[in-house]
């Protein structure tokens, strides 16, 4: 476990009171980037254990496109080339009452430059079928809705 990981408990809630202090709702958004053969890409944060669908906060006065945009090129390399197809709005509740996270598919997309600067441990392409140990439930849960196998969840 790296030191990020160490203080991640220990700052979270720290952010989740100046959030709720600044903000009181807050909007993330996650991208589910297909490739050719169906393989979806992962990343595995510095901070947080897990792999993850590459993501972010929508920053105020920013829209969602415009943030799925920026997070899928910083944090996996991937630049968004035509649409992206939402399919869900989450509510994260239990993990921080008042956030919502929009999902969205992208499979018009090219490879770019990344800058993750110290965000990203790891990124990887995998078959839904085969995720890597340690896929967090709320990925393998939007996987699921992705491919059919549940209906889309109001929450997280």
């Amino acid at each position: 476990m790296n030191w990020r990981q160490r203080v991640e408990p220990v700052i979270r809630p720290l952010l989740h009171a100046f959030w709720r202090l600044s903000r009181g709702t807050t909007l993330g958004v996650r991208g589910i980037v297909v490739r050719a053969d169906g393989q979806v890409i992962l990343v595995r944060h510095t901070y947080v254990g897990g792999w993850h669908l590459p993501g972010g906060g929508v920053e105020k006065g920013e829209s969602v496109r415009d943030a799925l945009t920026h997070e899928l090129r910083d944090e996996a390399g991937v630049a968004l080339a035509g649409e992206a197809r939402i399919q869900g709005v989450h509510a994260n509740h239990r993990k921080f009452r008042g956030d919502h996270v929009v999902v969205c598919v992208v499979r018009d997309w090219s490879c770019c430059e990344s800058n993750a600067a110290g965000e990203i441990a790891e990124t990887g392409w995998f078959d839904p079928d085969n995720l890597p140990d340690g896929t967090t439930p709320a990925t393998r849960a939007r996987l699921a809705e992705f491919r059919g196998q549940a209906p889309v969840a109001d929450h997280w």
